[in-house]
């Protein structure tokens, strides 16, 4: 269903982010509030029916769920990986998301890579999320990872705090979240006409 503006996709459900979602993998969704980011996780999981693995890198998911502002549903299993704990933890998601579809929910880039803080370090995350990925597309799953994020100048997307610019590839989805008034909106950086209203 189309809203006032044409280039703009009513999306109150949910269903046409999902799809959108399902065509690169994996995806990024920046923001520059984290409870606009919170907001739209919560409003994405309530409608989504397959199994969730949400792995809570800044805590603040968690957070709403044990004090029973965000209701935990049946159907997500909770991570919290730490530095210490990062490949036994990561070889359980991987390997359950090599059995069957998931979508995957990585909250967020800036707590990995504040957690990893050498280059070295990075490119092990970046590899473990390309391998994540690969198998994601094995079992049809898919892959959001989120990051708060500003755009500089003549850098293109920064994430905050941190400073390290967003690592992208031609397969992986860049989109932008923002709230306008009492409705979220999520768009494509690469292609400005498509934007949802949920």
């Amino acid at each position: 269903m189309l809203d006032k503006s044409p280039d703009q996709i009513l999306d109150r459900k949910l269903v046409n982010i999902q799809n959108e979602l399902r065509e690169k993998i994996p995806n990024i969704v920046l923001c520059s509030e984290p409870f606009h980011k919170a907001e739209f996780l919560n409003k994405l999981i309530n409608h989504v029916e397959e199994s969730i693995i949400f792995v809570d890198m800044d805590l603040l998911y968690t957070g709403y769920v044990e004090s029973g502002i965000i209701p935990k549903r049946d159907n997500v299993t909770i991570f919290h990986p730490t530095k210490e704990n990062w490949k036994e933890e990561f070889t359980k998601i991987i390997t359950k998301v090599s059995q069957e579809k998931f979508l995957v929910i990585i909250d967020s880039f800036n707590g990995v890579y504040n957690m990893f803080e050498d280059l070295e370090s990075a490119i092990f995350i970046n590899s473990c999320i390309m391998l994540l990925s690969s198998l994601g597309k094995d079992s049809n799953s898919s892959i959001i990872i989120t990051a708060m994020a500003r755009k500089k100048e003549n850098e293109g997307w920064i994430l905050t705090p941190g400073g390290k610019q967003i690592i992208k590839s031609a397969k992986t989805g860049v989109y932008f979240l923002k709230k306008i008034e009492n409705d979220l909106i999520i768009r494509s950086i690469d292609e400005d006409l498509k934007k949802f209203k949920i």
